[in-house]
């Protein structure tokens, strides 16, 4: 009977193991399942989620556990932070604010607007409404004044190099030098901003049914970058990688600014749409139309497009360092557009992660193994293309 025991507490333990190895490589429902999720921001470690009709949730333990606040009974739009203050942009309500994390939320001046979008530099605190324009407060948030910028549906707002940036419906960007007292549209006027993210000098637009647009001149011109024909709903960044969340087609993610894109959505099922995302605590978390997911950052991100120039022949490189403590570097190069998968494997055979399992374009790429679960041994990894494969062996000392 001990014996049994002993063997259904090793199967326990091998079958625990291999979930959490293989939930790195896929989403996961993190909580607040059924809600159609639109904003999630990060307050003094603490994770805020805005809602369709069911206000704003809170996670104190990055997304294990959620709270609904007070504010319980609408829709949030957008949420944003700045000092000690929370902005909630409501639907009717206009801004509430909460001073202690969500506990409490009161009204602020700007009352009988709905509002989709925030953006705060300093004590300036921009709200876009759905179709009376962009709203300032120099006070951050106590009054409000009406910009310039006062008959469009504003769907999205970002303050980049002191420039402030407003995506409308239909009629392109606006730009303002001067905190909004003028705007000016930039080129070309058929994009409509949804979303924006920065990322160093670089700037982001995601927009309906076209794609990611770049600038690198403050918006005074705008390319488009990938993923066209696709609608982006959200975008985040974090240092070179850029995630966008679509309509219908999940997570994408670049680390080229835009010439590359790689369809990140294992987990999701189809027709997933993301309509926010926050990367902190090494996880990055998506906000869909029906709860908030969450993947390992570190996971995420392991593909990295080295060089996009053709190689003559298929090749699987010795991972490096080899042996290695904890984490190792895999690169392989792909002479042609294919189907890539790149699984790692025990000494058994058991299959430990699927590294890569993605259409891939012709090019170099490298990803991270990060094997600090495992126990120290040898490993084998095999490439997979349809018409190449190929098996090394490594070796994981602790």
């Amino acid at each position: 009977m001990k014996k049994i025991l002993v063997s259904i507490a090793v199967f326990v333990i091998l079958n625990s193991t291999l979930l959490i190895l293989n939930s790195y490589a896929q989403w996961v429902q993190s909580g607040i399942n059924g809600k159609d999720i639109r904003s999630l921001i990060l307050k003094n470690n603490i994770v805020l989620a805005g809602t369709i009709d069911y206000g704003v949730y809170a996670s104190t333990n990055y997304g294990n556990n959620w709270t609904q606040t007070p504010l319980n009974n609408r829709t949030v739009w957008k949420l944003d932070t700045s000092g000690n203050n929370i902005f909630a942009g409501t639907d009717g309500l206009g801004i509430q604010i909460s001073t202690n994390n969500g506990t409490s939320w009161v009204q602020s001046s700007l009352n009988n607007q709905s509002v989709t979008s925030i953006a705060v530099s300093g004590n300036n605190v921009f709200a876009g409404t759905s179709f009376n324009g962009v709203f300032l407060s120099t006070n951050n948030g106590m009054n409000w004044a009406q910009t310039s910028l006062n008959n469009k549906q504003i769907l999205s707002l970002i303050i980049h190099e002191n420039n402030v940036f407003a995506g409308t419906a239909h009629e392109g960007i606006y730009r303002s030098t001067n905190n909004g007292s003028t705007w000016f549209l930039t080129s070309p006027v058929s994009i409509d901003a949804w979303s924006f993210v920065t990322s160093g000098i670089n700037l982001f637009a995601g927009s309906y049914y076209g794609g990611v647009h770049l600038s690198t001149n403050n918006g005074m011109n705008w390319v488009q970058v990938g993923i066209n024909n696709m609608t982006v709903y959200s975008l985040t960044a974090s240092g070179n990688n850029i995630f966008a969340g679509t309509y219908e087609n999940g997570v994408f993610l670049s680390n080229n600014n835009g010439s590359n894109w790689f369809a990140k959505s294992q987990g999701f099922g189809t027709n997933t749409t993301v309509k926010a995302l926050l990367i902190t605590n090494n996880s990055i978390f998506a906000g869909t139309d029906n709860s908030v997911w969450r993947r390992i950052y570190s996971e995420i991100i392991g593909i990295q497009n080295v060089s996009s120039e053709t190689p003559s022949a298929y090749s699987l490189k010795q991972n490096y360092p080899n042996p290695f403590n904890s984490t190792s570097n895999l690169k392989f190069q792909i002479a042609n557009t294919r189907d890539v998968k790149l699984v790692v494997y025990d000494i058994t055979g058991r299959e430990v992660q699927t590294l890569v399992n993605e259409t891939l374009q012709p090019g170099t790429y490298e990803v991270t193994f990060d094997g600090s679960a495992l126990n120290s041994g040898v490993y084998f990894y095999k490439i997979s293309t349809g018409d190449y494969s190929e098996t090394k062996r490594m070796t994981l000392l602790k």
